[in-house]
């Protein structure tokens, strides 16, 4: 924790980069462990709740690459209030929906919002970066991210037991619009570091030519394998499929689940710079590998939880398993060609928020063939299974043993 706040005072751009994104995510994170239950209420199977979900992942996978073309071509806090704006509205749309297909509208208009936003903003981090401490800026980011995602669903789901489903999305609109606020009126531009950085290494690459790079290097597809299979597990299984169970089958509510969410985010933050540091003087590989093992005992955990004590303590290991894998977005960075930051977060989390899409609609069909149980087995051996290709065949791109990444020759 001492390293995280040592980082943000050393660094004006990222501590407003973290707040911003902090504001906007703590929002998202109220409304997570309402959705699905919120969704149930229009009288829907369990595969139309990840529907619910997964349409709000569709809206960030189809709109993150054009995020990060517009971050590059007119600057990064712009496009980062559009983003807020654009949640904004979706959110308030959301708690005013009248049924179940006004209700998938308006979540497909918030994941466009939270596309913009979020690619924006990693954007930022990724611009004011070195390859020697992109494992911490990136961690320190990453766990704010976590952090404010998980401190939600304990506001959230009290504020559902006060005020009803509905109340949340308000509330998310309203930090939406805040985090808006702060990017405008505090967050420096930083369009200019990553066109002198592109300068210096001679020039820009161009758009097409970026595209191939990425996706024909085997480090950058690998780790899109691995962050794929972590967005497909956190919004399938975490957000989708654990809650509804822990309400159907452990018989907890709203508040008390969220309350397990809050704990792993408390875990995640406390953790954030120290994994960060290992990034920098080890490498990217050492915490992500060790973070997808941890992140499917997790699931395996929940998919076995006779009651709250284990439920609880699974939520820790998730905890700790983002804060090891929050190298990844580092990883990304770091095969950046010049002059192309935007772009290739953009691409990264297109890949990732696939995931995002899949997750929810995939292991809410399992969950009603096999049970949530069976879904959560599932997902755990997905996290530890996509960790084989990239711990032997990705080659590392921090610390010591870093090779040239493939994307920069």
């Amino acid at each position: 924790m001492l390293r995280l706040w040592a980082a943000l005072r050393a660094n004006q751009t990222l501590m407003w980069a973290c707040f911003v994104i902090a504001v906007n995510q703590l929002g998202f994170g109220i409304v997570v462990p309402v959705t699905p239950i919120y969704a149930r209420g229009f009288g829907v199977s369990e595969v139309a709740v990840g529907l619910v979900v997964a349409v709000y992942g569709l809206g960030r996978f189809l709109f993150n690459v054009p995020a990060g073309q517009a971050a590059d071509r007119f600057g990064r806090r712009p496009v980062i209030f559009v983003g807020t704006v654009v949640t904004a509205v979706g959110s308030i749309l959301c708690g005013l929906a009248p049924d179940f297909n006004q209700l998938l509208a308006y979540r497909f208009i918030g994941g466009i919002g939270a596309a913009i936003v979020i690619t924006g903003v990693q954007t930022v981090v990724a611009d004011i970066a070195t390859r020697e401490n992109r494992g911490r800026m990136m961690a320190t980011y990453q766990g704010f991210f976590i952090f404010a995602v998980g401190v939600g669903p304990g506001v959230g789901g009290t504020i559902a037991v006060l005020a009803g489903p509905r109340a949340p999305f308000f509330v998310f609109a309203a930090l939406a619009a805040l985090a808006g606020a702060l990017a405008l009126w505090r967050l420096p531009e930083t369009r200019g570091v990553a066109l002198a950085a592109a300068n210096a290494a001679g020039s820009a690459v161009p758009r097409g030519v970026t595209a191939r790079l990425l996706l024909t290097n085997v480090g950058f597809m690998t780790l899109s394998i691995v962050t794929f299979v972590q967005f497909f597990n956190r919004t399938g299984a975490i957000f989708s499929v654990v809650p509804i169970d822990a309400v159907e089958r452990l018989g907890l509510d709203t508040a008390t689940i969220g309350l397990a969410l809050t704990v792993s985010s408390l875990c995640n933050i406390a953790l954030v710079g120290w994994t960060g540091s290992i990034a920098d003087r080890l490498g990217r590989k050492i915490t992500i590998v060790p973070g997808c093992v941890i992140g499917g005992v997790s699931l395996f955990g929940f998919a076995f939880a006779p009651g709250y004590a284990m439920f609880l303590g699974s939520a820790v290991l998730w905890g700790i398993c983002g804060a090891l894998i929050a190298s990844s977005a580092a990883y990304a960075a770091d095969l950046a060609p010049p002059g192309a930051t935007g772009l290739t977060m953009g691409v990264y989390r297109m890949l990732a928020d696939l995931g995002y899409v899949v997750g929810p609609v995939l292991l809410g069909l399992i969950a009603e063939v096999a049970g949530a149980n069976g879904s959560l087995l599932v997902a755990g051996a997905l996290s530890i299974l996509t960790a084989i290709p990239f711990a032997l065949l990705a080659p590392e791109t921090g610390g010591r043993r870093a090779a040239v990444p493939p994307a920069r020759v």
